[in-house]
């Protein structure tokens, strides 16, 4: 289709002031390596929370909803809404132990909390893991999505989308640093959901759907309208809900819910002002990451079902994007109704959500490839100003890398199957390894090399053996369950780090509970004062009472909003009272978990 000439101004100009930031804060950014990669660590906790939100709303993210609505249903959104149990722990249990540190990225915790070459080993190695290959990969899947809107949207190829919208986005992060990211993510938020509102009103205005109550007395939409899933379906039940809640949260490692915290909701953190910033940030982030955005998105899901009941329905109206539909394009398709004007807008909105997401994982790539390989392994002795200039050289490098495999894609659904299956049975390690000194970095080690094989058998060889075929949600049990074995035997039959390492660890983190128990008595036998540590309450149980609240309200805003698009009054009034008192809990429950800090009791008995 063709975009009239006030859709271009508005694509233009949009893209003009992205650049204008990053050229704006490119002296201020390029002070040194923690200003750069963390934007001095003075940043404000409502700008790092809408920030990871609009990181989290990447191009390829309505297209992923669209899939798994147009395939399972609303329903089918249990996949990711089942990550805000790990953004609720990672706020009430682990914000606080990770601004501690005082590390500049989450892999430089590696070489605070594990001891000799195996911990520097696993730094530099999970680097490169995480900062180029992995990284590499979720960029590119995003970079699909846009190739899939440009296609369908703009009229231009693969290869022109990836060369447009790279150059800009390069251009800005490879300048602006975090700070750059930061200030863009801020106008690209309210630009993206102003586009996710628009595009929805849209879809439900097509003649076809006929309104949101002709879209819900759809005979092919009513069975995809159920929240949770066919308790009667035990297969659909499986592995839309139960796996999900009771497996995959805590045992997968998924960018922007890794659990305990870590990637670029590490970085954010590292960011914050404080303690209380960087916990406020990351409840902000999962509140208005799993209950503001969804619905408008399920609506288009839901309205594309109506108007392109099926693949080859995509293919006759879009011939030129034929090699690239799949159930994800559904999105892109209902754009295409949008009138001029607002047809750039949400275009924007969308280029917004792209910029957004490349953005932020460029510099957190390079924060990696920078602060933990260049400057720890290959030149010690480097100058914050050659850090600041190899942090803007790897972000090209990565961008060049993202947009040639995303060339290569095929489906965003697969993509994101693919790289839960690579971290399954990882997410464990993570949340432990803070609170039981046993765990080394042989186990962690163990658990990616693992995981990453198990993932590879059932990509590539699984398929030829002759074995039953097996879905998804098995292979993710099989890759937990094998994976968790092998890391915790690993654990025990290897030794821990060094006593040192694991004191002064305690000593400045302070984690508590009786996984450090050990230590604090060999501390003691030392003659080494733990007396902070011991007179700190632990805080775990509390954060634990607080992560529960957390979810229950979150998950009843979402469930609420949806009841009220859908006409049943009475249950979203119910669980709108409901949601109310739970909040009410909530805020009470947290001044008691910030009451339990030293902060907190200097400043009580000073009064």
């Amino acid at each position: 289709m063709l975009l009239s000439s006030v859709d271009w101004l508005i694509i233009a100009v949009y893209m003009l002031f992205s650049l204008a930031i990053g050229f704006w804060v490119m002296k201020q950014a390029g002070k040194d390596s923690t200003e750069f990669f963390a934007a001095g660590k003075n940043m404000p906790w409502w700008l790092l929370g809408i920030s990871m939100v609009a990181t989290t709303f990447s191009t390829d993210t309505p297209n992923l909803v669209t899939d798994l609505v147009r395939q399972n249903g609303v329903a089918g959104n249990w996949t990711w809404w089942a990550f805000l149990l790990t953004g609720m722990l990672t706020v009430f249990v682990y914000a606080n132990l990770w601004r501690r540190s005082g590390i500049l990225t989450d892999v430089e915790f590696y070489e605070l909390r594990y001891s000799g070459k195996s911990a520097a080993f696993l730094r530099g190695f999970r680097a490169v893991y995480l900062g180029l290959i992995f990284n590499v990969i979720i960029m590119a899947t995003v970079s699909l999505a846009a190739i899939k809107i440009g296609s369908v949207l703009m009229g231009i190829t693969p290869f022109q989308t990836i060369l447009i919208a790279g150059i800009v986005t390069v251009i800005y992060s490879a300048l602006g640093g975090l700070r750059g990211v930061l200030i863009t993510d801020f106008f690209q938020f309210f630009l993206s959901i102003l586009g996710g509102l628009v595009a929805a009103y849209v879809a439900l205005d097509h003649p076809d759907v006929g309104g949101l109550s002709g879209l819900l007395s759809h005979e092919a939409v009513i069975p995809r309208l159920n929240i949770l899933p066919d308790f009667s379906d035990h297969s659909q039940l499986l592995s839309l809900l139960i796996i999900p809640l009771a497996v995959q949260w805590w045992s997968v490692y998924y960018p922007g819910a890794e659990p305990g915290g870590g990637g670029y909701v590490a970085q954010r953190m590292f960011a914050a002002k404080n303690e209380d910033h960087s916990i406020g940030s990351v409840f902000l982030f999962n509140a208005l990451h799993y209950a503001l955005r969804p619905w408008p998105w399920i609506i288009v899901a839901l309205c594309s079902i109506i108007v392109f009941p099926d693949l080859d329905s995509i293919r006759q109206t879009f011939p030129q994007a034929a090699s690239v539909v799949d159930h994800d394009m559904g999105y892109p398709a209902m754009l295409t109704f949008l009138p001029a004007g607002w047809m750039g807008l949400v275009i924007a909105a969308l280029i917004a959500a792209y910029m957004s997401t490349i953005s932020t994982h460029l510099n957190w790539g390079s924060s990696y490839l920078v602060n933990d390989v260049y400057k720890r392994f290959l030149k010690p002795e480097s100058s914050e100003k050659e850090l600041v200039n190899m942090g803007r050289i790897i972000t090209v490098i990565l961008m060049i890398f993202a947009g040639w495999l995303a060339l290569m894609m095929q489906s965003a659904l697969d993509n994101f199957q693919i790289i839960l299956q690579i971290g399954a049975g990882t997410g464990l390690i993570f949340i432990l390894r803070w609170f039981w000194w046993r765990i080394n970095a042989w186990s962690e080690i163990a658990a990616m090399i693992v995981s990453f094989l198990i993932a590879l058998y059932f990509r590539f060889l699984h398929p030829s053996t002759g074995l039953p075929t097996l879905s998804s949600s098995e292979e993710l049990l099989i890759g937990v369950g094998i994976t968790t074995l092998v890391w915790l035997i690993v654990a025990y039959t290897t030794q821990p780090a060094n006593t040192e390492t694991l004191i002064n660890f305690c000593k400045l983190i302070r984690p508590g509970g009786p996984g450090w128990k050990k230590v604090r008595n060999l501390a003691k036998e030392r003659g080494i004062a733990m007396s902070e540590i011991e007179d700190e309450a632990w805080r775990v149980p509390q954060g634990i009472l607080c992560m529960i609240l957390g979810c229950i309200v979150i998950y009843g805003i979402l469930f609420a909003t949806g009841y009220w698009i859908y006409g049943q009054t009475l249950l979203a009034l119910s669980l709108t009272i409901f949601i109310t008192i739970c909040g009410w809990l909530l805020v009470r429950e947290w001044k008691k978990l910030v009451a339990l800090s030293p902060k907190s009791k200097e400043l009580h008995s000073e009064e």
